[in-house]
């Protein structure tokens, strides 16, 4: 006994003679406890008690001592498993070193080193923690090391894994992009980026994100116990996420962090304010680190599908430089492989190889993009980035590249459709193939933007799950189907850097396809591509206006608008303005055969798009957006609405009404996040009439009238300080 004595004691000491020196401005190190704490949150963490566990003991607002997490159950504080077997914080950790973490986006914490004891000596995990200036948030990820010379497995992963101080009976969970309520245990999907957890009566709760890529990341709430938890996929879930690490390898997890908010009785204040700042200041998602935005841009899918040629984009072309378009995207049908029979035209026949199809294009793209460039627009084009046709050289070259299925043969995981299409694994040589390819068509011909489609790891129209990832044993990013999910997203990720890097004026938009569920967008995307092409929407005003705006709402304040591409509205619409403004609350992205748009409404767009761009150079107002106060789920029969008020400057920006169907001819409408001492104009639209002046504090409590007398109308209005 006096022996043990002893070495706790000597271990201890040892412990605070290390790190009581290691402080930073948001961490301090005092012998065995980390405490992070930034003006705004704080939380302390018990490095390494006599048994060696690794514990929170505190998570509380710095205004609000109420504590949030249940110190009766000890949480785990991370979780995930070695070779089968699971541990936690709850475990005998040997304690390493405590020093400073920094990042680029003005992050300040603390890392700390742990070795495993028994079964898991030979694993080292550094668990770091980033806090940023002015936030209650704390972002969190784990790097796992294998010191052995054995290979290690690594599964289910709980980056950060709480217990909650309240009863599940007065938790409401906000899930699906926090749009939807939930009571009672909840295992998100990959439509889960952020979910909140409300606590009803307390006026205060938990936002818990998580940047994981796709289909394998997982939030979790009370499953077990009162616990919350955010991390990788479990092996018993759809899609496992599986890391083998080699001797001397490491991996680091992505991130997930943590909000706390208070005084408010849902968490939408957190959603519109706390998350957008951390968002688009401190990601590092590439729709941020752009300075110039686009208002305005056409795409030819819709109607013209595969049917272009060069006679009829220079016909749009000069049509769609009259409407104030700025960038112009040629989609699918420009290309054709080194052995395509053209007598049997497919959906995916032409994809893999990228030659311009002469037959359509005589004289290249260079003189049609030179002739889009020379009316003031960028030139775009669509490519699938990981799929190719059996036509194509590519595969008759390189048949190792494609991804393998379930019985060793190469597959298609886009579609059941079509067996002559298969998809590359993006753990081989195909990502030097594609990248080449996109900076071939930006070096010799000027290309701006590029649409990149169709499956890489699962599919948004496959529901098997075995039809997904790749199987093969002897591809180097992966040695298994659940390995490969990870090692896949990351590859796509490295291509689209390597582009950035090649092509920093290069826009890449990676669709829900490429993201591969449905009208799916997530953090893990953007810190790789600008936008994403969330859905096509080819119904007629006023249905496909209506689905245009609820997608949008569905997916914001979670996700940036500016980063929402949704299509398919048409300039050649028969209620242009109702869709042309439904589009105004995300990416503006318009398509239809925009010859038959009449001379007038050409005018018409003009003035807009001049407004437009008037408005991103005064407001930056893609980089907001906030849900409107009173104005709810867009719906038919219901009024709904946005603004894209600047929240830094608060100098103004727009606000976006609908009436759908509505019985209600005139609605109220205040706006929050503007100066309260300040006085304000309100001008409908493109115009210049001044409607209302009024104070920041009288815009946020009494507002202004608007009326719509169409059953199906909206209006879009600037708001501007005073002179």
């Amino acid at each position: 006994m006096k022996i043990n004595r002893i070495y706790l004691f000597l271990f201890l000491l040892i412990i605070a003679c290390h790190v009581s020196a290691q402080t930073g401005p948001f961490a301090k190190i005092n012998g065995n406890l980390l405490v992070l704490d930034n003006g705004h949150v704080k939380r302390q963490i018990n490095m390494a008690d006599p048994s060696g566990q690794y514990t929170s003991t505190q998570l509380v607002l710095a205004d609000d001592d109420k504590e949030f997490l249940n110190r009766d159950l000890f949480s785990l504080d991370f979780r995930f498993s070695v070779n089968g077997i699971s541990y936690s914080g709850k475990n005998a950790w040997e304690f390493l070193s405590a020093e400073p973490a920094v990042d680029t986006h003005d992050g300040s914490g603390a890392k700390v080193r742990l070795r495993g004891t028994g079964a898991i000596g030979d694993l080292k995990i550094e668990i770091s923690y980033l806090l940023y200036p002015g936030l209650p948030l704390i972002r969190k990820h784990i790097t796992f090391t294998n010191t052995g010379k054995s290979d290690i497995k690594i599964e289910a992963v709980d980056v950060e894994h709480l217990e909650l101080r309240a009863s599940p009976t007065r938790v409401e969970v906000y899930h699906d992009y926090c749009r939807k309520r939930h009571l009672g245990p909840y295992v998100g999907t990959w439509n889960d980026p952020v979910m909140a957890l409300h606590i009803i009566g307390e006026e205060r709760g938990v936002i818990l994100g998580n940047e994981a890529p796709g289909v394998i990341k997982r939030i979790a709430y009370f499953t077990e116990r009162d616990d919350f938890s955010a991390g990788l996929t479990y092996p018993d879930q759809d899609h496992p996420f599986r890391k083998w690490l080699q001797e001397g390898e490491s991996f680091t997890t992505p991130d997930v962090f943590l909000i706390l908010y208070n005084k408010q009785r849902s968490p939408y204040h957190a959603l519109n304010i706390i998350l957008p700042a951390y968002v688009k200041n401190h990601m590092g998602l590439e729709i941020f680190g752009m300075d110039y935005k686009p208002v305005f841009v056409y795409n030819t899918w819709n109607p013209f599908r595969h049917n272009v040629n060069e006679k009829m984009i220079r016909e749009l072309t000069a049509a769609a430089s009259e409407c104030g378009i700025e960038e112009f995207i040629i989609d699918d049908g420009w290309q054709t492989n080194a052995f395509t029979d053209k007598s049997q035209p497919g959906f995916y026949t032409h994809v893999g190889d990228y030659i311009i199809d002469l037959d359509k294009f005589p004289n290249g793209l260079k003189p049609v993009f030179d002739d889009i460039k020379s009316k003031g627009m960028k030139p775009g084009l669509w490519l699938s980035i990981g799929s190719a046709n059996i036509s194509a050289r590519v595969f008759h070259e390189h048949p190792e590249w494609y991804v393998k299925g379930i019985d060793g043969r190469p597959s298609n995981l886009h579609s059941m459709h079509d067996s002559t299409m298969m998809t590359a694994c993006m753990s081989t040589g195909w990502t030097g193939h594609i990248r080449d390819v996109i900076l071939d068509l930006v070096d010799e011909h000027g290309l701006s933007y590029t649409k990149l489609d169709f499956a890489v790891v699962t599919s948004a129209y496959v529901t098997d799950p075995a039809i997904s990832g790749c199987y093969a044993t002897d591809h180097q990013g992966h040695r298994d189907q659940q390995e490969s999910f990870m090692a896949n997203y990351r590859g796509l990720f490295r291509l689209f850097d390597e582009l950035q890097e090649k092509a920093p004026e290069l826009f890449i938009d990676c669709t829900f396809e490429t993201q591969g569920k449905l009208h799916l967008i997530d953090y893990a995307f953007l810190k790789h591509a600008e936008g994403n092409w969330l859905a096509n929407m080819e119904e007629a005003a006023p249905s496909g206006a209506l689905r245009v705006r609820h997608l949008a709402w569905a997916r914001t304040p979670v996700i940036p608008a500016a980063a929402c591409v949704i299509g398919n509205l048409r300039l050649d619409s028969p209620d242009l303005e109702f869709d042309f403004l439904s589009l105004l609350g995300s990416f503006p992205i318009m398509l239809g055969d925009v010859r038959e748009t009449p001379p007038a409404k050409r005018e018409w767009l003009k003035t807009w798009a001049d407004w437009l761009r008037d408005m991103q150079e005064k407001y930056d107002y893609m980089s907001y957006r906030q849900d409107l106060k009173s104005f709810g789920e867009p719906a038919e029969g219901r009024w709904d609405g946005w603004q894209r008020i600047n929240m830094e400057t608060r100098a103004g920006g727009i606000v976006g009404v609908f009436r759908q169907g509505s019985t209600e001819t005139t609605r109220n409408v205040t706006v929050e996040g503007l100066l309260p001492s300040e006085r304000y104009e309100v001008v409908e639209g493109a115009g210049q009439t001044v409607l209302y002046s009024l104070s920041g504090k009288d815009l946020a409590e009494k507002g202004f009238a608007v009326t719509l007398e169409r059953d199906y109308q909206g209006k879009v209005f600037e708001i501007r300080l005073a002179e």
